[in-house]
Parts: structure tokens; sequence; C-alpha cells
């Protein structure tokens, strides 16, 4: 009995198959590649009719590229050669668009073994391909965050070991000059390995800056007034052969960010924009706040942000350039010209702020650095002042002061410093060692490290807080990580300081109202 009834042989039975598939677009070529079958799995892949393609030339499915390199005579003729082709590549449909194709085309011959024409398979993978290709994106992105992770916690680590090997050079070299003899030769040398030091301290701030480790004091900003009072510096920085415009809106929102980190991050742009311009060009700098919906090409968070923008009419980046842009240590300049740390400095602050850093560059067109920053959300009746703090340096009596840290280099310039003040200084190398002192003597101020064994800096205070809870305490750190539940209102020292830096602090920890 058969199993088709009404079918009166194979032949019959493989047209019936083939009509019936519509997930595969199969069909017949002639020797010269002339389409001579047409199933409905074709009509659905590639729009056309049967009426439409029987007798025309398949090469049509394909791009003008592949055209214009030969491919479907290729096919062709490895098919016949080698018995069989298989191959995958953009196909086009009758509509213009193009789909991802996998394709088998396989020789049709006589029993004699001559060429009659070719059997064509075509699949569309297009999905397939998208998927492959996002899976081989994420994965890219996770090695890439896996690696940034890696080298911000390298940074956090050896941070507070660097800051105080700087802080006791800086720290030495400051007293140590204070003390010179009349000899410019000798002052020079001091100068300049101070100069050296402070180098050092700023390639530190960066790496922190791109690990998101720095010490913030995010404020609102009006970002117009920030950049206007930068201008003369920022054309001092790039030189009078590029020329700074600006272009601000008449109204723009406050935007949330720490001004210092804001400041320094436009002037490393805008040297980065100087060094690819070259001789002579144009930096623009312009402001625009924007809605941030769902699937924004930033990646941010829904909401309202200000966007500050760095354009130049540079060299431009291609899109490997662009792709390690903000890796740290990758730089395009000369050896001695950069360091590979001023796009991931701004880079990771954006991102500590809540912010991004958007790269937009192709090569001979310039490129835009754009600084997204959430705006800020003042209280009613607040108003916002774009200066610096005058803090005086000094306190309205000599004062006994406790110093702790287990770093001895360190406690031995801090309580210099504080002698050379004009202050008492007592030493302690631990938060045990500091009780006991603060309850055998008359202690006036307590400065501590952040990172000590068995107590750190915010477990002394806690502790002196119980004990002494007027006593005026600064915690000294190199970097931002400090629990979440340390208090906003406590006294903060970033290191390396200076013997200013540490005069303002007591003062202001004196005379106002920074305690434990």
């Amino acid at each position: 009995m058969d199993q088709f009834p009404g079918l009166e042989g194979d032949a019959d039975l493989d047209r019936l198959l083939i009509g019936a598939v519509t997930d595969y677009a199969i069909y017949m070529l002639d020797r010269n590649g002339i389409v001579s079958s047409w199933n409905p799995g074709a009509r659905r892949f590639k729009g056309y009719e049967r009426s439409e393609i029987i007798g025309q030339h398949f090469s049509r499915f394909y791009t003008e590229e592949d055209r214009a390199t030969g491919l479907p005579q290729r096919a062709l003729d490895t098919a016949e050669r080698e018995g069989k082709f298989e191959g995958e590549g953009w196909r086009v449909r009758k509509d213009g668009t193009t789909f991802f194709a996998h394709v088998v085309i396989d020789p049709i011959r006589n029993a004699d073994g001559t060429i009659l024409g070719f059997a064509k398979v075509t699949r569309d993978i297009t999905e397939r391909k998208k998927a492959q290709r996002d899976l081989e994106t994420a994965r890219e992105e996770l090695f890439q965050s896996q690696k940034m992770n890696a080298v911000g916690q390298l940074t956090g680590g050896v941070a507070h070991d660097f800051n105080n090997l700087l802080m006791a050079i800086l720290g030495s070299l400051e007293l140590a000059k204070k003390r010179l003899p009349d000899d410019r030769q000798l002052q020079r040398l001091i100068d300049n390995a101070i100069q050296g030091a402070q180098r050092g301290t700023a390639l530190i701030q960066r790496m922190l800056a791109f690990a998101r480790r720095q010490t913030l004091d995010p404020k609102p900003i009006d970002l117009p007034m920030l950049v206007r009072n930068m201008v003369e510096l920022l054309q001092r920085s790039i030189g009078p052969l590029v020329h700074i415009e600006t272009h601000f809106p008449l109204k723009l929102n406050l935007a949330q960010a720490d001004e210092n980190q804001l400041e320094l991050a436009l002037l490393n742009l805008a040297v980065n924009a100087r060094d690819a311009i070259g001789e002579s060009g144009k930096i623009i700098i312009s402001a625009r706040e924007e809605h941030i919906g769902a699937g924004h090409s930033t990646g941010l968070p829904e909401g309202q942000y200000v966007c500050l923008a760095v354009t130049d009419n540079g060299e431009g980046m291609d899109a490997e350039t662009l792709t390690h842009a903000v890796e740290p240590f990758f730089t395009t300049k000369g050896v001695g010209k950069g360091t590979g740390l001023g796009l991931p400095m701004v880079h990771g602050m954006t991102e500590q702020m809540g912010g991004r850093l958007v790269l937009k560059s192709s090569k001979g067109e310039g490129t835009t650095a754009e600084i997204w920053l959430p705006i800020a959300e003042l209280p009613v009746h607040a108003h916002v002042i774009n200066a610096k703090p005058n803090v005086s340096g000094k306190t309205t009596r000599a004062i006994t002061a406790l110093a702790v840290d287990d770093d001895a280099l360190v406690l031995f310039n801090t309580v210099a410093m504080l002698e050379d003040l004009g202050h008492t200084a007592f030493e302690a190398y631990s938060g045990q060692d500091a009780l006991e002192i603060l309850r055998t003597k008359n202690i006036d101020l307590v400065i501590t490290d952040q990172a000590m064994p068995r107590m750190s800096g915010v477990q002394l205070i806690e502790a002196i807080k119980r004990e002494w809870p007027d006593m005026p305490v600064i915690l000294a750190t190199g970097y931002a990580e400090l629990p979440a539940h340390t208090g906003k209102n406590l006294q903060k020292l970033s290191k390396p300081f200076l013997e200013n830096d540490l005069a303002a602090a007591i003062a202001k920890a004196i005379n106002g109202t920074c305690v434990a």
C-alpha cells in the first residue's frame, strides 16, 4: 500500500516535500546559474514570486560587493570542482533589505558525470548571527570589566602605600627647604625634587579617579560659569595657536559634580584636544540639557542630565583606537608625552558621580568628548556660589595635637609639620595607643590615618566620640574607601598633604563644627 496515495512516483514525492518547505530556500540552477525552480521558502526569504525569478541569474541575490569580486561564479566553480560549495554571507531581498545566509550548492550530474545544473539551499541565519555577535560582545565587555576591576583593585591596594611614601618625601622636602642656607642651586634642587613628587601625587590621583576611589565632594555646579572662570587657564595650557569657543544655552540647569575634579577633567580633555589638533585649530566647549530615556546610547539610568562637551577639529580616532581610549596606560602619544591616564581619570570620575564619559570620533573628522552629569536637586531657596571657600590657615591659639599613623615616615612628617606650625604634638602608632594617650594627656585635636591594623581611623574616631564627644578630629586618608556609615561632617584631609593643607584643616576643625 502506498504511503502517499495519489502520487505516481518518487519525483512527485520530491516535489511535494520541497514545495512544503518554508524554512529553507530550495531551488534549481542550470549550469550557467539561471534559476529554473522556486519553492515557497525561497519566496518567503527573498520576496520574489516564481514568475518574477524563473529565468533570472541567481547573482541578483548577492550584494554589489560580492558580485564585483565574482563570488557567485566562484561558488558554482567550487561546487563543480569539489562536489560542494558551502558558505555564509549577506544576501539581498527583492525590497533591497539584506539577511545573513548559510548557503549550500550541490552539482547535479547525469549518469556519465556531465553537469546538468545545481541545487541551491539557503537558510536565513540572521537571528543566530546576531545572537552570536551579542554573545561575543557580552564576553568582551565582561573581559574588559574584569580587567578594569583588577586594575582598580590593584590601584586601591597600592595607593595607600604610595601616598604615604609621597607624603614623607614632600613633607620632608618642604620642611628642609625652610631650613636651607641661602644657596640658590640647593634651593633649585629641592624645588625640582618637590615638583617630581607632586607629579607622582597627580599620577596616583589619576589612578584613583580611574578606579573610582578618590574622595569626591559633589555640589551643584553652574557649568557655564565654571568654564568661563577656566578659559584663561585653558588657553594658557593649550597655547595661543588653538582657539577656544564656548557655546552655552541661555538657560541650563545646575550639574551635580565635584568642582575640582570637573576642572581637572576639563583641563585633561582640552590638552588631549590640543594634541590631536597639532599646531593650530579650534576647540569648542559646549553644554546642553537632555532627558535620558530607557535604552539611550549612553547606557545611563533614566533621568535629566547635563552634557558638557569638548569638540576638536583634529585628526580623530579610528574604531580600534576609540575602543581602547579609556583603558589605563593606553596612549597614542609619543614616549614621555602621555601617561595614558587622562581619559581613564575622566571616565572614573564621571562614573563615580553617577554620570558617563562618551567619546565620539572617526578618523579625519575630529573628536567629541562628552561628560554626562546628573542635574542637581536643589532645596528651596538654595543658592550656588562658584567660588573657592576662604579658609584661614591659622588657629586662634597654639594647640596640643595627637597624630596617629602606623607608618613611621608619615608620623614623623606630621609631627614635624605640627611643631613647625607652633603646636605641641604627641604621636601614636595605633588606635589603642592613641586612646591611652588621650586618657593621660590634655589633647585639643586628633589627626588620624584611616588604614591601620586592628583599629582603623574611623573605628578610632567612634571610640573617641564615646569618651570625648566634643574632641575635634581630622581623618587623613589617601582614597575614599570608607565605611558607608562614616559621617558626612567628618573633617577629612587628603594624603599626601603639605603644611598649608594641614594648617587649613586644623583651623576648620578647631574653629568650625567638624568634631568626632
